[in-house]
Formats: structure tokens, sequence, C-alpha cells
């Protein structure tokens, strides 16, 4: 996964641990590169599926674009996404190994990951 700002390496599929929700364009990982930076202040999602939620901000340490967010705190039907990092899809590029090509990360299927308690 790449910054769609810069195309500095943010984090890989390896890492991709959740399903993407209803009405919100993320990817959601375990881990991501030391690229990745937030600040320790939260935000709080005022429309939109992150409506009532906090959050923390996820940018580009390269060129300071938003590329996604950590969910602090939720509703119940988001609560499976908290503490992991959340790319939005729209914000991220994806290099493929296999056919060496570069697409959106908006126009690819990622397989089904289901999360273990």
């Amino acid at each position: 996964f790449h910054c769609r700002g810069c195309w500095t390496v943010l984090g890989d599929s390896l890492q991709l641990c959740g399903q993407e929700p209803p009405g919100l364009s993320v990817l959601a990982c375990f881990k991501v590169t030391d690229d990745v930076t937030w600040e320790d202040s939260l935000l709080v999602g005022l429309e939109g599926a992150l409506l009532g939620c906090a959050y923390y901000l996820l940018t580009c340490r390269s060129c300071g674009f938003a590329v996604g967010f950590i969910l602090y705190s939720s509703g119940s039907d988001l609560a499976y996404l908290r503490g992991l990092f959340c790319f939005f899809k729209e914000s991220i590029i994806c290099y493929l190994l296999e056919n060496q090509i570069i697409i959106d990360a908006s126009k690819l299927n990622f397989p089904a990951v289901v999360l273990k308690e």
C-alpha cells in the first residue's frame, strides 16, 4: 500500500486484517510502516459512517497527506475496527507484485479476512 500523494510505502497486504464495513471504504491493517504518523489529539466524526466516533487521523510522514485513521471509540457496529490502522481506499494506491502494476485501492476487491477474537 502506497500513499497516493507521494508513493511512500505505508503497509502491505500481509497485515490486512478486517472487512470493509458498509458505507466506509477502508482497509484495516494490524501494522503499518514508520512512514505512517498520527497525533495524540482525537478527532470526532461529524457526518457519514464515522458520525460520533472518536479517532486519530493517520498521515503520510513524507508528504502529510491524510491516509486513514485509528478508531478510538465507536458504536458496536464498528467496534471490531478499534485500534486497527484503517487506510482510506481513495488515499492509497497498490503495487501488485504478481502483475507488476500500480492500481487504485478503490478498484481492487480484497479477499475476505475474518478477525479472530
